[in-house]
Order: structure tokens, then sequence, then C-alpha cells
């Protein structure tokens, strides 16, 4: 036999061992956990340990550890009674500006972490969590465009000297009536030169009432942009949770699927939920008494009364809506020309239009940015019972000078770097979330999650001792080294799905099931070509040669055709269809390495410095 090249054994041993690391962790389970996060996102202070030990200390509840792990405070447990009881202590405890949510945090020793060696996300079959199923308010999104045209378009037609004669909302429409047929076809055409997304037309009764409504483009693209922003917006919001793999994803045309694996108390997720946001640019009211208006509670005719975020200060806007959230095409943290944080905001053709042309009206005047937000708030009464109720939070997040006439493109400045991250995120994520509604609740539970890992590993399990058997019976000492393979196989697959963070979900389980079985097929036809050399008059030591050297085309090609549907399966399946394939191909790719690279390096080592009459094949 040729001599086995020396490299091949370390780079076995060295992946071997790679294997054997990033696969352990999965072998030391999750401890029953509570975590702790700040409303805003940043991770809780020190100074929340306090609280925390007070509160359990009450009660007698002794945590096993209590300390920050990356942007939560995680408290874990020994069981779950006392997580729970200790999550249903430390809510009314810490109280408002905090999120307590159960969850089931991997025990990993602290050596394998710093390796950067995790256990595989489960999914929510495995794990238990929670499902979701929400419908966005596709009436709200019109009711919003239907106010927001009824301010538009008269102060349109006062800028074009177009006289009106009423306006009102009426149905889904805007209704404008005009004193003459001579104005009524002045401000169609007008209305239809900038206003581009309405349906004008006249009224049927009455040539001088002019009707404006969405037309059906203008309508679906707002109910998708809604759609898409709010995915945007619940993405950022369950990463407060610290959820492992969380699943947001769009479901039809107006519906949202979010799953949380390993979340379970859903409570903390309806809050998250059931918060909705818009964002608005107005104009500020500099000659306006803020401060009489805050104390009397009457804002002056067209304009309203508002108080920002930071100092709590009393600000009049006027009504007229310079941009909307549904305007906005992007937003991100930069700096302006002074190297000062600032946020750059991109607006589509219709808001770039208004923006420009209140710029250039109003350069070296304020500007304020908005922050509207319908949220479900969990406050506790004297017994510490949870009582949920919504509240409107309405909230002038920045103040901005208008320094120079801009239009599509802009900056916001005078912010800190925090507060142009924080806007940031807000311009992209908030904008025009329209209310969600939740139509569908599921609750997986842990023992449930269990019983399915055990029932997969039960079927894992029995394939692999069945396949070993045959494979020990039908060829002997080869079969045993196919074995080792085949082991080695689910140990590096098991690594690499860890060392990337898949999801394993039931139909990934089946996958692993299933590679187990194709993993000894390129050893069958090793094995097989192995014997035809040899009643071929072959000697052993040209067999072992040629079994390798002429099947591998073979191998390659079934199982690169196996690889091919897995990647048709990846690309056009969705949620438990991707898992599968994506445990499918991994395993074809550590199959092909085991049963070429492993098993012929274990065939040299028992062989190749042997001299042999015959083979145990």
């Amino acid at each position: 036999m040729k001599p086995y090249p020396t490299w091949k054994f370390v780079l076995l041993a060295l992946v071997a061992l790679v294997g054997v690391i990033y696969a352990a962790p999965n072998l030391f389970g999750d401890d029953p956990a509570v975590q702790i996060v700040r409303d805003d996102g940043s991770p809780p202070p020190d100074s929340v340990a306090a609280p925390i030990e007070a509160a359990l200390s009450a009660e007698g509840i002794a945590p096993l550890s209590s300390r920050l792990e990356g942007a939560q405070w995680v408290v874990r447990f020994g069981s779950a009674d006392d997580q729970l009881e200790a999550a249903d202590l430390l809510r009314p405890a810490l109280g408002r500006g905090y999120g307590v949510a159960l969850n089931l945090v991997p025990k990993t020793p602290a050596w394998l972490q710093g390796l950067g060696a995790k256990p595989m996300n489960l999914g929510l079959d495995l794990r238990g969590g929670v499902h979701f199923l929400l419908e966005v308010d596709v009436d709200d999104i019109f009711v919003r465009a239907q106010e927001r045209y009824l301010n538009d378009l008269p102060a349109f037609l006062r800028r074009e000297n177009i006289r009106y004669s009423g306006r009102r909302a009426e149905g889904d429409s805007v209704r404008l009536e005009f004193p003459d047929s001579a104005r009524a076809a002045a401000a169609q055409a007008a209305l239809s030169s900038e206003f581009p997304e309405l349906a004008l037309s006249p009224g049927q009764d009455d040539p001088l009432v002019l009707t404006a409504r969405l037309s059906e483009e203008e309508a679906k693209r707002l109910v998708d942009f809604a759609v898409r922003q709010n995915l945007t917006t619940l993405r950022n919001r369950v990463n407060q949770l610290g959820v492992a793999e969380p699943v947001v994803q769009r479901q039809g045309a107006a519906r949202i699927v979010v799953q949380l694996p390993g979340v379970q108390d859903p409570s903390r997720v309806k809050d998250l939920l059931g918060a909705t946001a818009t964002l608005e640019y107005r104009a500020v009211v500099e000659d306006g008494d803020a401060y009489a208006a805050a104390a009397s509670g009457l804002a002056p005719s067209g304009t309203e009364l508002f108080y920002t975020r930071e100092g709590n200060r009393p600000v009049l806007l006027k009504r007229e809506i310079i941009a909307a959230g549904s305007q906005l095409i992007d937003a991100s943290a930069t700096v302006d020309e002074n190297g000062q944080p600032a946020v750059s905001v991109t607006l589509d053709g219709a808001g770039a239009k208004r923006m420009f042309a209140f710029t250039e009206a109003n350069v070296g005047k304020p500007m304020a940015v908005l922050f509207r937000e319908r949220e479900v708030v969990t406050n506790y009464n004297a017994k510490g019972e949870p009582m949920r109720e919504q509240r409107e939070v309405e909230e002038v997040i920045s103040i901005a000078t208008i320094r120079g006439v801009f239009g599509k493109r802009f900056q916001t400045t005078g912010l800190t770097s925090k507060e142009a991250h924080d806007l940031s995120l807000l311009l992209r994520a908030g904008a025009l979330a329209a209310p969600v509604e939740i139509v569908e609740e599921r609750t997986v539970g842990p023992s449930l999650g269990a019983d399915n890992i055990a029932q997969g590993q039960m079927a894992a399990l029995i394939g692999l001792i069945a396949v070993m058997v045959f494979m020990a019976v039908y060829y002997n000492v080869f079969g045993l080294v196919a074995n080792v393979a085949l082991v080695l196989n689910l140990v590096l697959l098991v690594a690499v799905m860890s060392a990337i963070q898949a999801t394993l979900t039931m139909p990934g389980i089946a996958g692993i099931v299933l590679t187990l079985g194709m993993a000894v097929d390129a050893n069958v036809l090793i094995y097989e070509r192995i014997r035809e050399e040899l009643s071929g008059g072959a000697s052993p030591h040209e067999a072992i040669e040629s079994g390798y050297g002429r099947a591998f085309l073979t191998i390659a090609d079934s199982q690169l055709t196996t690889l091919i549907a897995a990647v048709v399966l990846f690309a056009l399946g969705s949620g438990p269809v991707k898992g599968f394939a994506v445990t499918l191909s991994i395993g074809i790719a550590t199959s092909m390495f085991t049963a070429i690279v492993a098993s012929r390096a274990l065939v040299h080592l028992l062989f190749a410095r042997r001299s042999l009459r015959d083979l145990p094949v």
C-alpha cells in the first residue's frame, strides 16, 4: 500500500479534537433562569443586584448565580418552581423600566465558553416556548393616511392660491368642496400632479365636489410598507429578551408569526408585541407660549401641545405634518461636517418634495421629531397582582435647527452618540408601525419539548445501533472501522451545527437520522469495490488502494445529487423544511470527510504494515 500522508493523520486528529470540543456543550443542559432587561435595551446596572437579592432572600429563594451576561441580567435557579416564584417576585420589585422574562439558559462551563463553544439552538418544538400569530390593523393604516391627507390637501391648495369652501372625511376618502367649477377643475389638475398616489374624481351629483382616495396601488404599498416596518420593529423588540434564534416572519399579506424558543412566560412578550409606534416631522411654534398652554391645558388653534422625552419640557407643534414614517426609505447614525453625532434620513419622492418646500421657507427655524407609541404596560397592585393596560406615549424626541434647504436626504443634528443611534433605530423600526392584534397564541411547555427531544434521541440511537450492528456483522473489521467513522460523523455534525448556531427542530432530527443511514453509503461503495478487486485476483493491499481510489467519483456523484436536493429545499422551503435541509447538507459534508479521510486513515493504521493473505471484509 502507498504510505498515507502524515498531514492527513494530523488533520484528522485536529478535526476530531475540535469536533469533540464544539459538540461537548450540548451535554450540559440548561438552567431555569430569569432574564432581566431594561426597556431601552441597555444593560442593567450593577445596582440592580441589591433589589434582586432582597426580594429573593425575603422568600428564602437561593439562586445558583445572579450576574450580568451580555446585555441581560441573568438569575439562575436549581428548579423551575424557584424560577416561577422568583419571576413573580422580581416584576413588582424592579418596577417599570425593566422587563422580566422566563428562559432556559445553557450551563456550559466557562472554559468552553472561552473557546466560543455553545450548544445548538433548539427550535420551538424541542425547547418549548411561545408562538404568536399577529395581524396588522390595516384599517388603522388607512385612517392615519386619511387624517394626513385631510390636512395636507387643504394646505397645498392654500399654497397654490386655490380657494376651497369646505373639507371633511367621508368613508375612506377626503371630500373637498369648491365655490365654482373653475376652481374645482384647477384643484383637480394641481392635486393630480402633486399627489399622484391619490385617485381624484368629481362628485357624482355635485360638480363642485372633489373626492380624493388612495389608489389601489398606493393602498397596497402602504400596507406592505407597514408590515415590513412592523417586522423590523418586532425583531428589535424581541431581541431585548435575549432569545436564541427567535423567528419573526411574514405570513400572508398582513400577518406576522413570532416564535420564541425557550421563553416560558408570554406576558413580557405580549407587552412588547402590543406596542405600536409612529414617527412624524413637525414644525415648532416659536411665537407660542408652551408653558401657558401646559398650565391651561389648551393649545392655540392649529397647534398641539407635547412634551420632550428629556426634561419633560412642553413644546407647541403645528398640526400639519411635514413628513411621516410612511415616507421614510432609510435612516442611519452618522456624523455631521464637524464630526458631531447625527442621523442621516432618506425620504421618498412625495416626502422629499414636502420637506424641500418646508425647509426652503424655514431656514434657521426649529423642526421637531414626534414619536408616538401605543404600548401595553403591566403594573402591580398592593397584592402584587399584575394589571395590564394600554397607554399612549407622545414624546418629542428631537428638536433640530434647519441649517439649509434639503429634501430627499438630510441630517438631524444636536444629538449625543447614543441619541443618534437610538433615533436612527426609531426612524427605521418605528415608522408607521400599524397596530397589531394577537389572533393566535400557543405555549409549548418545556416538558413537551423534552419529550420530543427524548423521542428524537431514541430514534437516532435506534438508527445508529441498527446501522452499526449491520456493518459489523456484514463487513467484519471493516464494518467496525465504518462504525468509528459513523460516530465521528455524528460528533462533527453536532459540532458544526453548534458552531454556526443552527437551530435544531424535529425535522432536523429526522435529517440527522437520515444522515446516519447515508453516512455508511460511501463505506458500502468502497467495501464492495474492495470485494470486487479481491475476487478479480488483486492482492489485499492493491484491493484497498483500488477500493478507495476508484470509488471516490461514485461517492462524490451520489452525495452531490443529494446536496442539490438539499439546496433546493433550503431555497424554496421555510421554517422546519429549511432546518431539515441545513442538517442534511452539513451531514453530507461530514460524511464525505469521515468516509474518505477518517475510515481510510484507520484502515491504513490496521493493515498497511501487515502481511495479508486475505481481508476481513
